[in-house]
């Protein structure tokens, strides 16, 4: 069985090299349409990975309280504009002080500003840095760590010590060349000492997020004074179980700081870490459907010009054909040869294909500024849609070439 399966792929590799020309164009034409699912399917990749890794930063098994964006309700025929009012500060703190769920941190935090100016010694940065008031519980809540440093302390937070923790850009930038760790930078005229520096965030759609420092919060608040400051109230439960249990409770905890009645809706959000990946994963799922079946369409062109060539073949071949079964050839021997030219036509496209596309994929995916993917799901996809092309396209020429009677075969010219 070995040795006929061997003889039969050398007898297509020699029947491929004769008709070179054609096959190339059949190749390219399969090649096309799996690199158009592939590219397609990689960049998807690489923007899931880029917002799950964004929004898992977020920390694990964690939930924010914070403003509603503007919503829209259609009331009476006429569509009326809701907002939502802000966290204030006291309702932050009342929730902080009346939310005692197990196992539960809770952290109050707000940005300050997103345009302030940092100075060290005799040098300053662009007002590009964005400056966020934190409790000794944001970093944690919020899934961020330390390359160097430590993080705030309880004590820290509790004396409004000037102390403050810096994003990895400052190392490249104002901090160059030195140990950042108890430098004193300038924010406003107030002299603060660098006591930690946090691990690379990178950018998200060219946003840097690690251009921040982070204060102690009543500082900031004192330092920073703006009417309708809006708040953020982050929580983490120590075991996963329990998250569920502990957002139903601050539902009803904020409800109660906002002194809402039952049968008021809630007036701010409460968005958790799975929630948004959740969210991400069911709209690449829509996305990638929609790769499937742009496609499939362009797979099902590939699919009938494969099909054409090789019946195409089978009847250039038909005196080979007569020859063979003439000599004793059997009905599924003539059909396995057949198939397997069109299988390895049709799994040499699909490379070329997969290949084409990784590549192309991850040209565009880096010059959107994500990470480097391999599609593996893509990869297996695109080689099983090649060989359910050969299948299906090199089914009936090789039935047909079975079939033929030998004598009008030899007779054939």
């Amino acid at each position: 069985m070995f040795k006929l399966f061997r003889e039969n792929v050398r007898i297509a590799f020699g029947s491929i090299r004769t008709q070179l020309l054609r096959t190339i164009l059949t190749v390219l034409i399969i090649a096309i349409g799996i690199m158009a699912l592939v590219v397609i399917l990689t960049v998807i990749a690489a923007l899931e990975n880029k917002l799950t890794s964004n929004f898992a930063s977020m920390g694990a098994n964690t939930f924010n309280i914070n403003q509603y964006e503007n919503t829209s309700r259609r009331r009476g025929g006429e569509e009326r504009e809701i907002i939502n009012p802000i966290i204030s500060y006291p309702e932050a703190v009342a929730f902080k002080n009346k939310y005692k769920f197990p196992l539960t941190e809770t952290s109050i935090s707000f940005t300050a500003t997103s345009t302030a100016e940092i100075k060290f010694e005799s040098n300053k940065t662009d007002p590009e840095n964005k400056i966020v008031g934190v409790d000794e519980f944001f970093m944690a809540n919020s899934g961020l760590e330390t390359s160097s440093g430590r993080n705030f302390t309880g004590f820290d937070i509790q004396n409004n010590t000037y102390s403050c923790i810096v994003g990895s850009d400052f190392e490249k930038g104002l901090l160059k060349d030195v140990n950042p760790i108890d430098k004193i930078i300038s924010i406003r005229g107030a002299k603060f000492k660098v006591i930690g520096v946090l691990k690379e965030k990178g950018s998200t759609f060219g946003n840097s997020q690690d251009l921040r420092v982070l204060i102690p919060i009543q500082l900031a608040r004192s330092l920073f004074t703006s009417p309708n400051i809006n708040y953020t109230v982050s929580a983490m439960v120590s075991k996963n179980e329990l998250l569920e249990q502990a957002v139903d409770n601050a539902i009803i905890t904020m409800r109660k700081v906002r002194k809402l009645s039952p049968v008021k809706d809630n007036n701010f959000a409460v968005s958790r870490s799975d929630d948004l990946i959740h969210r991400i994963e069911d709209m690449t799922g829509y996305l990638k459907i929609a790769a499937f079946v742009i496609g499939l369409i362009t797979i099902l062109g590939s699919s009938i010009a494969l099909m054409n060539i090789m019946i195409v073949s089978v009847t250039e071949r038909t005196r080979e054909i007569g020859v063979r079964k003439a000599l004793g050839a059997k009905k599924s021997t003539i059909a396995f040869q057949f198939f397997i030219e069109t299988l390895l036509i049709g799994q040499l496209g699909g490379l070329i294909g997969v290949l084409l596309g990784i590549s192309i994929g991850n040209l565009i995916a880096l010059a959107m500024e994500f990470d480097f993917v391999i599609p593996w799901d893509a990869i297996i996809v695109a080689f099983g849609i090649s060989f359910i092309v050969a299948v299906v396209s090199g089914s009936y020429p090789a039935v047909k070439a079975s079939k033929l009677d030998p004598i009008e075969a030899l007779r054939y010219e």
